[in-house]
C-alpha cells in the first residue's frame, strides 16, 4: 500500500476551531480599540474647534464667535483671503459635522459658544459624548449631550 499524504478531516476541524476561538477573543478587543480611537479623535476635534473659535473671535471681534462650523472652514489657497464667513481654521471634514463616528455641532454668539460631539452609533462608534463651552474645558457624559451647562464631568 502507498502512504497517503495530507491532513485528516479531524485535524482540519481542530485547526479551524482554534482559529475561531482566537477570533472570538480578538474581535471584542478590536471593537474596543476602535471606540477608544474614535473617542480620542472626537476629543481632539473638540479641542480644535475650541482653538478655532478663540482664533475666530480674535480675528473678528465685532462678529464674536463663529455661528457654525461652516464659518470656521473654507478653502483659502493662494490669493483667497479668509473672511468671517469662511475663516479657513478647520478642515472640510470636520466642518461637515461628521468625523470618526461622531457628529459635531458648534454654535456661537457674540458672547460665547458651545460645541457638542455625540457618537453617531452609541456603543459602536463611541460610548461617551463630549462638549465644551467658551471656557475651553472639554467635558464628557455617557448620555448624548444636547446642552453643555458646564456641569458635565471635565475630561481628565
Amino acid at each position: 500500500m502507498r502512504k497517503q499524504k495530507g491532513f485528516s478531516l479531524i485535524e482540519l476541524l481542530i485547526v479551524v476551531a482554534i482559529i475561531l476561538i482566537i477570533a472570538a477573543i480578538a474581535i471584542p478587543n478590536l471593537l474596543r480599540a476602535r471606540i477608544a480611537a474614535n473617542e480620542s479623535s472626537a476629543v481632539a476635534s473638540v479641542r480644535t474647534i475650541n482653538t478655532s473659535m478663540i482664533s475666530y473671535n480674535s480675528s473678528y471681534p465685532t462678529v464674536g464667535f463663529a455661528a457654525n462650523l461652516t464659518a470656521l472652514s473654507g478653502t483659502c489657497t493662494g490669493t483667497v483671503v479668509p473672511t468671517s464667513s469662511s475663516a479657513c481654521l478647520i478642515d472640510s471634514t470636520l466642518a461637515s459635522g461628521v468625523k470618526s463616528g461622531y457628529s459635531f455641532v458648534a454654535t456661537g454668539t457674540t458672547s460665547g459658544y458651545v460645541v457638542y460631539a455625540n457618537p453617531t452609533q452609541t456603543n459602536t462608534t463611541g460610548v461617551r459624548a463630549f462638549c465644551s463651552i467658551a471656557d475651553a474645558v472639554v467635558r464628557t457624559n455617557t448620555a448624548g449631550i444636547t446642552t453643555c451647562a458646564g456641569t458635565e464631568t471635565p475630561l481628565q
